[in-house]
């Protein structure tokens, strides 16, 4: 089966779970943390390269203070926890967005998981945290106005590489495929630039609920996708033109 080497996950619906059964929304988070050990450590199995998961959102900041604050807990909770099992599965922890916001103490572990995970060689597990698309764009856009400014750039340096050069993915393919839980079909200010060619998919499944076989499930259906970015069918199948043909 073709696996999508990067994968990025929307995990929605943890808020929706706990009130179907009248639990406190934390709780619903805290069962949603199982299903993120449960799928990163299935994913570093089946050999995926990349796994982008979309943790806390630039506008999740708006929510209860209260709510906030459980967050960042269960964020330092499965940070001091796991730490052992990517040293032991060989992976490596990226973040993108801007932590800047984030607690300190929340931000130096973070830093440190960073740090002791730099050099595994297994999956990349990004974790997308006080992460908006927008405000990555504007922020990348920042930096080439000061590059340009500072006579380090011109007009026409700029390009798509210049730009994605200045996004918190430098260095990470563009996702192959995008999972969002929870039966909403929205992509939510994710991802925006990276996702121009991602396969989108959309489960009712609720994340607390999304389990092993239902990752199954959607890189079955991504297996069975023909990705022809901007070209035919026949296209492809023909494969690159061998010698003197016109291009």
């Amino acid at each position: 089966m073709s696996l999508p080497r990067h994968l990025a996950i929307i995990m929605d619906g943890n808020g929706r779970w706990a009130r179907q059964r009248a639990l406190p929304r934390i709780l619903g988070h805290r069962q949603g943390v199982e299903a993120v050990r449960d799928v990163v450590e299935e994913c570093s199995r089946l050999g995926i390269g990349w796994l982008t998961l979309y943790a806390f959102s630039h506008e999740n900041w708006g929510r209860p203070e209260e709510e906030v604050g459980a967050l960042m807990d269960l964020l330092a909770s499965y940070l001091g926890k796991e730490l052992e099992g990517m040293l032991r599965h060989g992976i490596r922890l990226n973040v993108i967005g801007d932590i800047a916001r984030m607690p300190a103490s929340v931000r130096a572990m973070l830093l440190d998981t960073m740090e002791r995970t730099r050099h595994q060689q297994g999956m990349v597990l990004t974790l997308a945290l006080s992460y908006g698309s927008r405000d990555e764009l504007v922020r990348a856009m920042r930096s080439l106005a000061a590059a340009l400014a500072a006579g380090e750039l011109t007009a026409a340096d700029i390009d798509e590489q210049a730009l994605a050069a200045r996004l918190d993915t430098v260095g990470l393919p563009d996702p192959d495929l995008l999972i969002r839980t929870s039966g909403e079909m929205r992509i939510s200010n994710f991802l925006l630039w990276q996702l121009a060619y991602t396969e989108l998919y959309f489960t009712e499944t609720l994340w607390p609920d999304f389990k092993p076989t239902h990752l199954h499930e959607a890189l079955h259906v991504f297996a069975q996708r023909e990705r022809r970015f901007g070209l035919t069918g026949e296209q492809l199948r023909e494969g690159p033109k061998q010698g003197g043909g016109s291009h």
